[in-house]
Protein backbone atom coordinates (compact mmCIF):
# COMPACT_ATOMS: atom_id res chain seq x y z
CA UNK A 1 0.00 0.00 0.00
CA UNK A 2 1.42 3.60 -0.92
CA UNK A 3 1.41 6.00 1.78
CA UNK A 4 -1.08 8.26 1.78
CA UNK A 5 -1.15 11.83 1.77
CA UNK A 6 -3.77 14.77 1.83
CA UNK A 7 -5.00 17.06 -0.68
CA UNK A 8 -6.49 16.74 -4.13
CA UNK A 9 -3.21 17.03 -5.70
CA UNK A 10 -2.45 13.65 -4.16
CA UNK A 11 -5.65 12.35 -5.22
CA UNK A 12 -4.62 13.09 -8.99
CA UNK A 13 -1.09 12.22 -8.81
CA UNK A 14 -2.79 8.19 -7.75
CA UNK A 15 -5.07 8.76 -10.40
CA UNK A 16 -2.32 9.72 -13.08
CA UNK A 17 -0.26 6.64 -11.83
CA UNK A 18 -3.24 4.31 -12.40
CA UNK A 19 -3.05 1.50 -14.78
CA UNK A 20 -6.28 0.96 -15.23
CA UNK A 21 -7.91 4.36 -15.15
CA UNK A 22 -8.56 4.27 -19.07
CA UNK A 23 -12.23 1.92 -17.94
CA UNK A 24 -13.42 4.39 -16.05
CA UNK A 25 -14.67 6.60 -19.72
CA UNK A 26 -16.09 3.05 -20.47
CA UNK A 27 -19.12 2.98 -18.60
CA UNK A 28 -22.08 5.54 -18.58
CA UNK A 29 -21.80 8.11 -15.43
CA UNK A 30 -24.85 9.41 -14.40
CA UNK A 31 -25.27 13.11 -14.17
CA UNK A 32 -26.95 16.15 -11.84
CA UNK A 33 -29.43 18.15 -13.73
CA UNK A 34 -26.35 20.50 -14.99
CA UNK A 35 -24.61 18.08 -16.43
CA UNK A 36 -21.98 17.07 -13.57
CA UNK A 37 -20.73 13.77 -12.94
CA UNK A 38 -22.26 12.60 -9.83
CA UNK A 39 -19.75 10.68 -7.61
CA UNK A 40 -21.15 6.95 -7.77
CA UNK A 41 -20.75 4.80 -4.89
CA UNK A 42 -23.63 2.42 -5.19
CA UNK A 43 -21.84 -0.48 -7.07
CA UNK A 44 -22.50 -2.41 -4.37
CA UNK A 45 -25.77 -2.16 -4.93
CA UNK A 46 -26.45 -1.45 -8.81
CA UNK A 47 -23.28 -1.27 -10.98
CA UNK A 48 -23.24 1.19 -13.68
CA UNK A 49 -23.78 0.63 -17.63
CA UNK A 50 -20.80 -0.29 -19.76
CA UNK A 51 -21.12 1.78 -23.14
CA UNK A 52 -20.53 -1.43 -24.87
CA UNK A 53 -23.81 -3.23 -23.24
CA UNK A 54 -26.21 -1.28 -26.04
CA UNK A 55 -24.08 -2.88 -29.06
CA UNK A 56 -24.07 -6.13 -27.23
CA UNK A 57 -27.65 -6.32 -26.88
CA UNK A 58 -28.78 -4.75 -30.25
CA UNK A 59 -26.36 -7.36 -31.95
CA UNK A 60 -29.10 -10.07 -30.72
CA UNK A 61 -32.42 -7.34 -31.61
CA UNK A 62 -30.95 -7.71 -35.31
CA UNK A 63 -30.53 -11.10 -35.24
CA UNK A 64 -33.74 -11.64 -33.74
CA UNK A 65 -35.14 -9.28 -36.48
CA UNK A 66 -33.43 -10.57 -39.23
CA UNK A 67 -33.41 -14.48 -38.36
CA UNK A 68 -36.33 -15.55 -36.02
CA UNK A 69 -35.79 -18.75 -34.68
CA UNK A 70 -33.08 -19.70 -37.20
CA UNK A 71 -31.08 -17.39 -34.51
CA UNK A 72 -30.71 -20.19 -32.11
CA UNK A 73 -28.31 -21.73 -34.81
CA UNK A 74 -27.23 -18.71 -37.55
CA UNK A 75 -26.81 -15.87 -34.83
CA UNK A 76 -23.66 -14.13 -34.58
CA UNK A 77 -23.33 -15.41 -31.07
CA UNK A 78 -25.83 -19.16 -31.62
CA UNK A 79 -28.38 -18.44 -29.03
CA UNK A 80 -28.52 -22.32 -28.52
CA UNK A 81 -25.19 -22.15 -26.58
CA UNK A 82 -25.18 -18.79 -25.71
CA UNK A 83 -24.60 -19.60 -21.47
CA UNK A 84 -21.20 -21.56 -22.89
CA UNK A 85 -19.83 -18.32 -24.21
CA UNK A 86 -19.62 -16.90 -20.58
CA UNK A 87 -19.13 -19.78 -18.37
CA UNK A 88 -15.15 -19.27 -18.81
CA UNK A 89 -14.67 -15.76 -18.01
CA UNK A 90 -17.34 -15.77 -15.00
CA UNK A 91 -15.16 -19.01 -13.41
CA UNK A 92 -12.08 -16.71 -13.57
CA UNK A 93 -14.16 -13.78 -11.86
CA UNK A 94 -15.01 -16.34 -8.75
CA UNK A 95 -12.16 -18.65 -9.27
CA UNK A 96 -13.61 -21.85 -10.22
CA UNK A 97 -13.67 -24.41 -13.16
CA UNK A 98 -15.53 -24.01 -16.00
CA UNK A 99 -17.36 -27.64 -15.49
CA UNK A 100 -18.24 -25.52 -11.74
CA UNK A 101 -19.90 -22.87 -12.80
CA UNK A 102 -23.44 -21.78 -14.72
CA UNK A 103 -25.16 -18.43 -15.60
CA UNK A 104 -28.81 -18.48 -15.13
CA UNK A 105 -32.03 -18.00 -13.09
CA UNK A 106 -31.78 -14.78 -10.81
CA UNK A 107 -30.16 -14.79 -7.31
CA UNK A 108 -32.62 -15.90 -5.28
CA UNK A 109 -33.50 -18.92 -7.35
CA UNK A 110 -30.41 -20.32 -7.39
CA UNK A 111 -30.79 -20.13 -3.85
CA UNK A 112 -33.21 -22.57 -3.83
CA UNK A 113 -32.25 -24.79 -6.30
CA UNK A 114 -29.17 -25.24 -4.38
CA UNK A 115 -30.78 -25.47 -0.81
CA UNK A 116 -33.01 -28.64 -3.13
CA UNK A 117 -29.74 -30.39 -3.64
CA UNK A 118 -27.78 -29.78 -0.57
CA UNK A 119 -30.39 -28.83 2.44
CA UNK A 120 -30.94 -32.93 2.86
CA UNK A 121 -32.75 -32.70 6.30
CA UNK A 122 -33.25 -35.59 8.68
CA UNK A 123 -35.34 -35.19 12.51
CA UNK A 124 -32.36 -34.69 14.18
CA UNK A 125 -30.29 -33.20 11.46
CA UNK A 126 -31.95 -30.56 9.86
CA UNK A 127 -30.91 -26.51 10.98
CA UNK A 128 -29.80 -24.12 8.78
CA UNK A 129 -26.84 -21.91 10.04
CA UNK A 130 -26.75 -18.02 8.68
CA UNK A 131 -25.51 -14.89 9.86
CA UNK A 132 -27.85 -13.20 12.26
CA UNK A 133 -27.95 -10.09 9.96
CA UNK A 134 -27.92 -11.89 6.46
CA UNK A 135 -29.36 -10.15 3.54
CA UNK A 136 -33.20 -10.47 4.28
CA UNK A 137 -33.93 -12.72 0.98
CA UNK A 138 -31.34 -15.45 2.35
CA UNK A 139 -33.59 -15.41 5.88
CA UNK A 140 -36.75 -15.79 3.87
CA UNK A 141 -35.57 -18.26 1.82
CA UNK A 142 -33.75 -20.07 4.32
CA UNK A 143 -37.12 -19.81 6.60
CA UNK A 144 -39.13 -20.64 3.54
CA UNK A 145 -37.16 -24.20 2.91
CA UNK A 146 -37.60 -25.07 6.57
CA UNK A 147 -41.32 -24.93 6.63
CA UNK A 148 -41.22 -26.47 3.31
CA UNK A 149 -39.71 -29.48 4.66
CA UNK A 150 -42.26 -29.48 7.81
CA UNK A 151 -40.03 -27.81 10.35
CA UNK A 152 -40.20 -24.53 12.45
CA UNK A 153 -39.20 -21.81 10.78
CA UNK A 154 -37.83 -19.95 13.49
CA UNK A 155 -36.13 -22.88 15.63
CA UNK A 156 -34.93 -24.41 12.81
CA UNK A 157 -32.75 -21.15 12.33
CA UNK A 158 -29.33 -21.34 13.77
CA UNK A 159 -27.38 -17.54 14.22
CA UNK A 160 -24.12 -16.53 14.16
CA UNK A 161 -24.15 -13.51 15.86
CA UNK A 162 -21.80 -10.73 17.05
CA UNK A 163 -20.44 -10.42 20.49
CA UNK A 164 -22.02 -7.75 22.51
CA UNK A 165 -20.93 -4.27 21.27
CA UNK A 166 -19.22 -5.60 17.84
CA UNK A 167 -20.09 -4.97 14.35
CA UNK A 168 -18.44 -8.45 12.81
CA UNK A 169 -18.61 -12.04 13.83
CA UNK A 170 -15.92 -13.94 15.57
CA UNK A 171 -14.67 -17.59 13.62
CA UNK A 172 -14.34 -18.91 17.50
CA UNK A 173 -18.31 -17.96 18.18
CA UNK A 174 -18.66 -20.07 14.91
CA UNK A 175 -16.77 -23.01 16.19
CA UNK A 176 -18.17 -22.71 19.41
CA UNK A 177 -21.89 -23.10 17.94
CA UNK A 178 -20.43 -26.00 15.67
CA UNK A 179 -19.23 -27.79 18.79
CA UNK A 180 -22.38 -27.61 20.40
CA UNK A 181 -24.68 -27.99 17.73
CA UNK A 182 -23.31 -28.65 14.72
CA UNK A 183 -25.43 -32.41 14.83
CA UNK A 184 -28.66 -30.71 14.53
CA UNK A 185 -26.99 -28.39 11.40
CA UNK A 186 -27.66 -29.88 8.32
CA UNK A 187 -26.47 -26.64 6.43
CA UNK A 188 -24.29 -23.35 6.91
CA UNK A 189 -25.73 -20.79 4.49
CA UNK A 190 -23.76 -17.43 4.73
CA UNK A 191 -23.18 -14.41 2.44
CA UNK A 192 -19.53 -14.19 1.44
CA UNK A 193 -19.68 -10.60 2.71
CA UNK A 194 -22.12 -9.21 4.58
CA UNK A 195 -23.91 -6.35 2.72
CA UNK A 196 -24.27 -4.52 5.77
CA UNK A 197 -20.88 -4.76 7.66
CA UNK A 198 -19.00 -5.50 4.47
CA UNK A 199 -16.95 -7.84 6.06
CA UNK A 200 -15.51 -10.78 3.54
CA UNK A 201 -15.55 -13.94 5.31
CA UNK A 202 -12.84 -16.77 5.08
CA UNK A 203 -14.80 -18.83 2.73
CA UNK A 204 -12.15 -22.10 2.79
CA UNK A 205 -11.91 -21.39 6.66
CA UNK A 206 -16.24 -21.73 7.11
CA UNK A 207 -15.95 -25.19 4.22
CA UNK A 208 -13.12 -26.70 6.04
CA UNK A 209 -14.82 -26.46 9.54
CA UNK A 210 -18.89 -26.98 8.69
CA UNK A 211 -17.17 -29.86 6.66
CA UNK A 212 -15.53 -31.55 10.16
CA UNK A 213 -19.15 -31.11 11.78
CA UNK A 214 -21.08 -33.05 8.61
CA UNK A 215 -22.30 -30.06 7.28
CA UNK A 216 -22.74 -28.76 4.10
CA UNK A 217 -21.73 -25.65 3.15
CA UNK A 218 -23.02 -22.74 0.60
CA UNK A 219 -22.33 -19.07 0.06
CA UNK A 220 -24.00 -16.10 -1.69
CA UNK A 221 -21.64 -14.25 -3.17
CA UNK A 222 -24.04 -11.27 -4.18
CA UNK A 223 -21.78 -8.46 -2.84
CA UNK A 224 -18.27 -11.11 -3.93
CA UNK A 225 -18.36 -11.65 -7.20
CA UNK A 226 -16.04 -9.10 -9.50
CA UNK A 227 -15.44 -7.50 -6.23
CA UNK A 228 -13.48 -10.10 -4.33
CA UNK A 229 -10.89 -13.26 -5.24
CA UNK A 230 -13.56 -15.79 -3.66
CA UNK A 231 -11.66 -18.77 -4.76
CA UNK A 232 -14.64 -20.74 -4.81
CA UNK A 233 -13.00 -24.18 -6.25
CA UNK A 234 -10.16 -23.86 -3.39
CA UNK A 235 -12.58 -22.75 -0.49
CA UNK A 236 -13.89 -26.24 -0.70
CA UNK A 237 -17.53 -25.15 -0.50
CA UNK A 238 -20.54 -27.40 -1.62
CA UNK A 239 -22.71 -24.50 -3.99
CA UNK A 240 -22.28 -20.55 -4.15
CA UNK A 241 -24.76 -18.20 -5.64
CA UNK A 242 -24.29 -14.40 -6.76
CA UNK A 243 -26.55 -11.95 -8.91
CA UNK A 244 -24.54 -10.20 -11.52
CA UNK A 245 -26.59 -6.64 -11.15
CA UNK A 246 -23.71 -5.18 -8.63
CA UNK A 247 -20.35 -5.44 -9.40
CA UNK A 248 -20.66 -7.59 -12.51
CA UNK A 249 -22.59 -4.59 -14.16
CA UNK A 250 -25.16 -6.43 -15.97
CA UNK A 251 -27.94 -4.52 -15.76
CA UNK A 252 -31.33 -4.74 -13.09
CA UNK A 253 -32.28 -7.81 -12.43
CA UNK A 254 -29.47 -9.69 -14.54
CA UNK A 255 -29.41 -12.93 -14.66
CA UNK A 256 -27.69 -15.13 -11.79
CA UNK A 257 -24.72 -17.58 -11.27
CA UNK A 258 -24.12 -20.61 -9.73
CA UNK A 259 -21.05 -22.34 -8.52
CA UNK A 260 -21.24 -26.44 -7.78
CA UNK A 261 -18.14 -27.90 -6.79
CA UNK A 262 -16.66 -30.21 -9.07
CA UNK A 263 -16.71 -33.57 -6.71
CA UNK A 264 -20.82 -33.49 -6.96
CA UNK A 265 -20.06 -32.52 -10.88
CA UNK A 266 -20.87 -36.40 -11.73
CA UNK A 267 -23.52 -37.12 -9.09
CA UNK A 268 -26.58 -38.09 -10.39
CA UNK A 269 -27.95 -39.04 -7.24
CA UNK A 270 -28.18 -35.83 -6.01
CA UNK A 271 -31.79 -34.79 -5.33
CA UNK A 272 -32.63 -31.72 -7.90
CA UNK A 273 -34.96 -29.76 -9.75
CA UNK A 274 -34.49 -30.79 -13.50
CA UNK A 275 -36.16 -29.12 -16.84
CA UNK A 276 -34.91 -29.53 -20.40
CA UNK A 277 -31.87 -27.55 -20.33
CA UNK A 278 -30.10 -29.66 -17.42
CA UNK A 279 -30.67 -32.58 -19.97
CA UNK A 280 -28.06 -34.33 -22.96
CA UNK A 281 -27.42 -31.53 -25.11
CA UNK A 282 -26.99 -34.17 -27.96
CA UNK A 283 -30.48 -35.73 -27.55
CA UNK A 284 -31.96 -32.39 -26.07
CA UNK A 285 -34.38 -32.10 -28.67
CA UNK A 286 -35.58 -35.86 -29.39
CA UNK A 287 -38.08 -34.89 -27.28
CA UNK A 288 -39.02 -38.35 -26.11
CA UNK A 289 -35.85 -39.54 -24.13
CA UNK A 290 -35.58 -39.94 -20.61
CA UNK A 291 -34.47 -37.23 -19.09
CA UNK A 292 -30.11 -37.70 -19.00
CA UNK A 293 -28.30 -35.54 -16.79
CA UNK A 294 -26.01 -33.19 -17.86
CA UNK A 295 -22.60 -33.25 -15.81
CA UNK A 296 -21.54 -30.30 -13.69
CA UNK A 297 -23.30 -27.03 -12.86
CA UNK A 298 -24.71 -26.99 -16.13
CA UNK A 299 -26.95 -29.93 -14.93
CA UNK A 300 -28.86 -27.56 -12.70
CA UNK A 301 -30.18 -25.47 -15.70
CA UNK A 302 -33.60 -25.68 -16.19
CA UNK A 303 -34.73 -23.53 -19.14
CA UNK A 304 -33.32 -21.92 -22.10
CA UNK A 305 -31.56 -18.82 -21.39
CA UNK A 306 -32.98 -15.08 -21.96
CA UNK A 307 -30.53 -14.48 -24.62
CA UNK A 308 -31.33 -10.38 -23.61
CA UNK A 309 -29.86 -10.49 -20.44
CA UNK A 310 -27.11 -12.45 -21.31
CA UNK A 311 -25.82 -10.43 -23.60
CA UNK A 312 -25.14 -7.70 -20.99
CA UNK A 313 -23.21 -9.71 -19.19
CA UNK A 314 -21.55 -10.93 -21.79
CA UNK A 315 -20.57 -6.85 -22.46
CA UNK A 316 -19.64 -6.84 -18.66
CA UNK A 317 -17.53 -9.96 -18.64
CA UNK A 318 -15.40 -9.23 -21.95
CA UNK A 319 -14.41 -6.16 -19.92
CA UNK A 320 -13.67 -8.23 -16.91
CA UNK A 321 -11.91 -10.96 -18.94
CA UNK A 322 -9.48 -8.07 -20.27
CA UNK A 323 -8.58 -6.34 -17.28
CA UNK A 324 -8.71 -9.47 -14.74
CA UNK A 325 -9.68 -9.82 -11.52
CA UNK A 326 -6.17 -9.56 -9.82
CA UNK A 327 -5.69 -6.23 -11.18
CA UNK A 328 -9.12 -4.81 -10.25
CA UNK A 329 -8.49 -6.14 -6.59
CA UNK A 330 -5.13 -4.74 -6.45
CA UNK A 331 -6.82 -1.34 -7.44
CA UNK A 332 -9.63 -1.68 -5.13
CA UNK A 333 -7.50 -2.33 -1.86
CA UNK A 334 -5.76 1.41 -2.68
CA UNK A 335 -8.75 3.16 -3.54
CA UNK A 336 -10.69 1.48 -0.45
CA UNK A 337 -7.33 2.11 1.54
CA UNK A 338 -7.14 5.74 0.52
CA UNK A 339 -10.43 6.08 1.32
CA UNK A 340 -10.48 4.56 4.62
CA UNK A 341 -7.30 7.22 5.50
CA UNK A 342 -9.19 9.96 4.64
CA UNK A 343 -12.17 9.38 6.63
CA UNK A 344 -10.17 8.70 9.69
CA UNK A 345 -8.90 12.65 9.46
CA UNK A 346 -12.50 13.32 10.00
CA UNK A 347 -12.06 12.27 13.85
CA UNK A 348 -12.90 8.67 15.02
CA UNK A 349 -15.12 10.66 17.80
CA UNK A 350 -17.41 11.11 14.36
CA UNK A 351 -16.92 8.50 12.09
CA UNK A 352 -16.36 4.85 12.97
CA UNK A 353 -16.08 2.27 10.21
CA UNK A 354 -17.75 -0.65 11.15
CA UNK A 355 -15.89 -2.60 7.90
CA UNK A 356 -12.99 -4.67 8.83
CA UNK A 357 -9.83 -2.32 8.40
CA UNK A 358 -7.65 -5.07 6.75
CA UNK A 359 -8.02 -5.23 3.20
CA UNK A 360 -8.10 -9.02 2.94
CA UNK A 361 -11.40 -9.14 5.20
CA UNK A 362 -13.34 -6.64 2.81
CA UNK A 363 -13.87 -5.89 -0.72
CA UNK A 364 -14.19 -2.34 -1.78
CA UNK A 365 -17.10 -1.47 0.02
CA UNK A 366 -17.58 0.87 3.72
CA UNK A 367 -19.95 0.92 6.20
CA UNK A 368 -19.62 4.61 7.91
CA UNK A 369 -21.35 5.17 11.07
CA UNK A 370 -21.25 8.60 11.88
CA UNK A 371 -21.95 9.57 15.37
CA UNK A 372 -25.46 11.28 16.49
CA UNK A 373 -26.32 11.36 12.54
CA UNK A 374 -29.84 10.02 10.91
CA UNK A 375 -31.03 9.75 7.29
CA UNK A 376 -30.86 13.76 7.26
CA UNK A 377 -27.27 13.26 6.74
CA UNK A 378 -27.17 10.80 4.26
CA UNK A 379 -30.04 13.21 2.11
CA UNK A 380 -27.62 15.84 2.39
CA UNK A 381 -24.96 13.97 0.81
CA UNK A 382 -26.87 12.93 -2.19
CA UNK A 383 -27.71 17.22 -2.48
CA UNK A 384 -24.49 17.47 -2.56
CA UNK A 385 -23.89 14.88 -5.67
CA UNK A 386 -22.56 11.71 -3.96
CA UNK A 387 -25.04 8.72 -4.74
CA UNK A 388 -24.35 6.40 -1.84
CA UNK A 389 -26.38 3.94 0.12
CA UNK A 390 -28.64 4.67 3.34
CA UNK A 391 -29.04 1.28 5.51
CA UNK A 392 -31.00 1.53 8.93
CA UNK A 393 -30.31 2.12 11.81
CA UNK A 394 -27.31 4.62 11.47
CA UNK A 395 -24.82 3.12 8.19
CA UNK A 396 -24.21 4.64 5.22
CA UNK A 397 -23.07 2.19 2.50
CA UNK A 398 -19.91 3.67 0.10
CA UNK A 399 -18.24 1.02 -2.55
CA UNK A 400 -15.82 2.59 -4.37
CA UNK A 401 -15.51 0.59 -7.51
CA UNK A 402 -12.30 0.08 -9.31
CA UNK A 403 -13.28 0.22 -12.68
CA UNK A 404 -15.20 3.26 -12.73
CA UNK A 405 -14.67 5.33 -9.77
CA UNK A 406 -11.36 7.90 -9.09
CA UNK A 407 -8.91 8.65 -6.44
CA UNK A 408 -10.41 12.38 -6.86
CA UNK A 409 -14.13 10.18 -6.27
CA UNK A 410 -12.73 9.38 -3.14
CA UNK A 411 -11.19 13.06 -2.22
CA UNK A 412 -14.44 14.87 -3.41
CA UNK A 413 -16.82 13.07 -1.67
CA UNK A 414 -15.02 12.98 1.94
CA UNK A 415 -14.70 16.90 1.58
CA UNK A 416 -18.63 17.19 1.05
CA UNK A 417 -18.36 14.78 4.01
CA UNK A 418 -16.76 17.06 5.85
CA UNK A 419 -18.50 20.40 4.74
CA UNK A 420 -21.56 18.47 5.57
CA UNK A 421 -20.27 17.90 9.19
CA UNK A 422 -19.06 20.92 9.63
CA UNK A 423 -22.41 23.24 9.44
Amino acid sequence: MPEYKLGLEFAQQLDAKDAIKSYRNQFHIPKDKTGKNFIYMTGNSLGLQPKTTKQYINQELEDWANLGVEGHFEAKNPWLPYHEFLTESMAKVVGAKPLEVIVMNTLTTNLHLMMVSFYKPTKTRYKILIESDAFPSDKYAVESQLRHHGFDDKEGVVLWKPRKGEELLNYDDLEKILETQGDEIALIMLGGINYYTGQFFDLKRIATLGHKFGCNVGFDCAHGAGNVQLNLHDSGADFAVWCTYKYLNAGPGSLGGCFVHERHAHNKELNRFTGWWSHNKKTRFNMRNEFDQLPGAEGWQLSNPPILSMAAIKASLDMFQEVGIENLVKKSKTLTGYFEFLLKQLGEDVIKIITPSHPEERGCQLSIQVKNANKNLHDKLTASGVISDWRSPDVIRCAPVPLYNSYEDIFNLVEKLKAILDE
